[in-house]
């Protein structure tokens, strides 16, 4: 059975003219009155029947064109949908991304994601430092990534798109949560709540420079691999985690944010494979570009 002679039964049917269907069809009329009979004869049902003033559709015929009219809908559906995907239109976009960008920079993502790209979804992997994320995108198992340079795989472009201060999360009762502003010194004595060392963390790198600068290395007292998992510790009094400031999208019962006076400024940049020819992605770019999600970086951003 052939797609065109379920068009051409469609087209008759509607029409109940074998006339008109031809016209409609830009077709001569017996080679569709000749189709409509195979048509009938390989299915072993009469369709249609016909007298010289009419055609009307036969039982066998009505049930024939409800099936006809729902597997023509899901051809032209798929044909529609794949030429979507080919103009970068339509599809899935796998993207990673640091715990902190969770909070600001992906909401807003999404956001223009789903205003400027309605047919795109996003499956999101959350919780993911920079080193796995360069291992993400060259595995081919993401296909964005949202993370903190310095980047070091060969094979990956990326252009910042936030810069952000390290802020001091302290529990609420901390002898600092009224302050106005805090100097990195006066953590000298504090326990804290960092990332852990051998898991190339760029803000846990950051950290230790920070406290070194002030004179002192920061005492350790618990290692987590999540952001979430660093304000929980905060919040039950543990310590204290210095962190990027997007965290204060997403305020922590018991957690107190703190500005840092001579806190280090980050970047967070949105990085992809070079040799990736997505449409997909080519897409997203033009319209990250076109709504200014690129950032230029300023003077002294690590």
């Amino acid at each position: 059975m052939e797609l065109r002679h379920l068009r051409y039964f469609a087209a008759v049917a509607e029409t109940r003219h074998f006339g008109k269907a031809a016209e409609h069809l830009h077709m001569a009329q017996p080679p569709l009155s000749q189709a409509i009979r195979r048509l009938e004869k390989e299915l072993g049902v009469e369709l249609f029947t016909r007298t010289t003033r009419q055609v009307a559709l036969t039982g066998a015929g009505e049930v024939f064109r409800t099936d006809v009219e729902r597997i023509l809908k899901a051809v032209d559906e798929a044909a529609a949908r794949v030429g979507r995907f080919a103009l970068g239109a339509e599809g899935v976009l796998r993207i990673g991304l640091t715990g902190a960008a969770s909070y600001r920079q992906l909401p807003a993502l999404a956001r223009l994601v789903k205003r400027e790209m309605p047919q795109v979804m996003l499956e999101v992997h959350t919780e993911m430092l920079t080193p796995a994320q360069e291992a993400g995108l060259i595995e081919r198992r993401l296909d964005i990534g949202l993370l903190r340079p310095p980047v070091r795989q060969e094979g990956l472009a990326h252009r910042t798109i936030a810069t952000e201060p390290l802020v001091v999360a302290v529990p609420e009762q901390h002898w600092l949560a009224e302050a106005d502003v805090v100097r990195v010194e006066q953590l000298r004595h504090e326990d804290f709540i960092m990332y852990g060392a051998t898991l190339g963390s760029v803000v846990h790198d950051a950290v230790i420079r920070s406290c070194l600068a002030s004179g002192f290395y920061p005492h350790r007292a618990y290692e987590v691999t999540e952001t979430s998992a660093a304000l929980a510790l905060v919040a039950a009094g543990l310590g204290v985690a210095v962190l990027p400031d997007s965290i204060r999208a997403a305020p922590r019962e018991g957690v107190v944010c703190k500005d840092i006076e001579d806190a280090l400024i980050l970047r967070l940049d949105l990085a992809w494979r070079e040799d990736d020819a997505s449409p997909l992605l080519r897409n997203l770019l033009t319209v990250l570009e076109q709504n200014h999600m690129f950032i230029d970086v300023p003077e002294g951003a690590a």
